[in-house]
């Protein structure tokens, strides 16, 4: 049960500071577009190692779901993760809706720091867009949290540093998801298109984390 609530905590934490900085740093110019970037990557390797003895630090079902497919841990413990995850970034989105609310900053983003289609040239654009960057993100942590070819401690770095590179390439695309639990707890408070279109940043990064997985299998055999 740890490792559940460490999962939730850490969805939380990321998808809190992460579209918190989209939405008051906003994403229409450089200067922001770089500092969400950050503002991601930056939490990926505070909550690693905040959290991943005990979990693993995955804060992503698409994460989870490679993991599981690359046999390192049980289906049953992926389905606690998923929960963890998905509760976590509910209760973001929650927060974040407040913050809205109550401060004076405006939310720059317009819908609490959501994924988009439009961008990318709509739902096929952006299923595109999602599993390519979801499948190299992923395939740095499975390749970087290898207990015999990764990079041990320096791991969580490599993750992060890898995340604000994703997020440079596809925020002006479709905001940069490839984590469904970081899509789905904004998009359900800002509803309109962002929920509709919510199961875009599902299915794409899963696809994605799926190639990963077996892509992984072939490069990390012996």
């Amino acid at each position: 049960m740890r490792k559940y609530i460490a999962e939730c905590i850490g969805t939380f934490v990321l998808t809190l500071l992460g579209c918190g900085t989209a939405m008051f740093l906003g994403c229409n110019t450089p200067a922001g577009v770089v500092g969400t970037a950050i503002a991601f990557g930056l939490t990926v390797v505070a909550m690693a190692y905040t959290i991943g003895n005990i979990s693993g630090c995955h804060i992503n079902p698409a994460i989870t779901l490679a993991v599981a497919l690359s046999g390192r841990m049980s289906w049953k413990d992926a389905c606690g993760y998923w929960c963890g995850q998905i509760i976590g970034g509910i209760i973001a989105g929650a927060v974040l809706m407040l913050l809205a609310g109550v401060v004076a900053a405006p939310d720059l983003t317009g819908g609490l720091g959501t994924n988009g289609v439009d961008n990318a040239g709509g739902i096929c654009g952006a299923l595109l867009v999602e599993a390519i960057a979801t499948f190299i993100f992923v395939l740095v942590v499975l390749g970087s949290t290898d207990s015999k070819k990764g990079a041990g401690n320096l791991a969580g770095l490599a993750i992060g540093l890898t995340l604000i590179l994703v997020h440079l390439v596809c925020i002006n695309l479709t905001g940069t998801s490839v984590n469904p639990a970081r899509s789905l707890g904004p998009a359900i408070f800002a509803g309109g298109a962002a929920l509709a279109n919510v199961w875009v940043f599902f299915v794409g990064p899963c696809i994605g984390a799926a190639l990963s997985a077996c892509v992984w299998k072939c490069l990390g055999k012996e």
